[in-house]
């Protein structure tokens, strides 16, 4: 029986998990191991439900089932699948188990299970030193989430604390691309420049409501036409455009201070995977900034 198991690719350690501070294996494993149906599976140990008490085989809570399937499920057919809390199995239930399923393919199972319950207590044992170092680090982790009374998570509030010069956003991730990008352009106090050769009608979408003065440095295309800026002028007043073709690449420059690169035009964020870079080497932000003046004032 062992070499079936190894043969179909199951690893019995990789199916006992630690809940309520005792290792159990979940009914659905314990049914795949036995090659049955979960639903007959547990038919069989409730029709015996006299010889499993709480510490041979105890339910899911709700809160726990939900903790278990976010930490351990991602596959969405799994998930599909999970749709009740299932039943944990202790050491003690397992052994129960061949007094209930009497074949000898039961027996040879539950032998090969009891057999990894003492190889994962082995290496608890041998690794106890790893486990306190952990456990002192996730204790210290929570006592700091308890000072944070705000709505914010542990790891939003972490990263709050950093400036991030660097952002990613990955092919389809459009709606943050624009959410980031709107961010910056909204950080500005006094004035934006935005340098996009590509810039079209979805820019004016997303300066509208922003409110100081916003300077466009786009080359002479049919992507942004006069008219559609002498439009958008007439009810929103806050748009200066600047023809010019001398960048390949985009900025946005906030009340020219903060300086950000960006790896697509505005018009393509989320198509592709691109990175927003802050730029932050002074000499770098003074020679961009003397360019632009020249064209702007030009």
């Amino acid at each position: 029986m062992y070499d079936v198991i190894e043969k179909d690719n199951i690893k019995i350690e990789n199916m006992i998990y630690e809940i309520r501070g005792v290792q159990v294996i979940l009914d659905r494993d314990l049914a795949r191991l036995y090659n049955v149906e979960t639903k007959v599976f547990v038919q069989s140990v409730k029709r015996n439900i006299n010889k499993f008490p709480n510490n041979f085989m105890f339910q899911l809570t709700k809160d726990e089932f939900i903790n278990w399937r976010s930490q351990f499920v991602t596959s969405k057919n799994d998930i599909i699948g999970l749709r009740r809390p299932p039943y944990a199995f202790t050491e003690y239930g397992i052994a129960m188990l061949s007094g209930i399923l009497r074949s000898e393919i039961a027996i040879n199972i539950n032998i090969a299970i009891i057999n990894a319950f003492v190889k994962m207590r082995h290496f608890i044992v041998e690794n106890s030193d790893v486990y306190k170092s952990l456990n002192l680090i996730n204790n210290k982790l929570i006592s700091q989430e308890n000072k944070i009374n705000d709505n914010t998570s542990k790891i939003n509030y972490l990263f709050s604390k950093f400036d991030k010069k660097e952002k990613l956003f990955l092919e389809g991730q459009t709606y943050s691309a624009y959410k980031d990008i709107l961010e910056i352009l909204s950080s500005a106090k006094e004035q934006i420049i935005v340098i996009d050769e590509y810039a079209d009608i979805s820019f004016l979408d997303l300066i509208r409501n922003i409110k100081c003065k916003i300077i466009l440095i786009t080359r002479d295309s049919k992507r942004l036409s006069d008219l559609e800026i002498e439009k958008y002028n007439h009810e929103y007043h806050n748009l200066t455009i600047i023809r010019n073709n001398s960048y390949h690449d985009r900025f946005f420059i906030v009340d020219k201070n903060e300086i950000y690169l960006s790896g697509t035009s505005i018009n393509h964020a989320g198509n592709k995977t691109f990175m927003i870079i802050k730029i932050e080497k002074e000499s770098v932000k003074k020679a961009l900034l003397e360019d632009i003046d020249k064209i702007i004032n030009n």
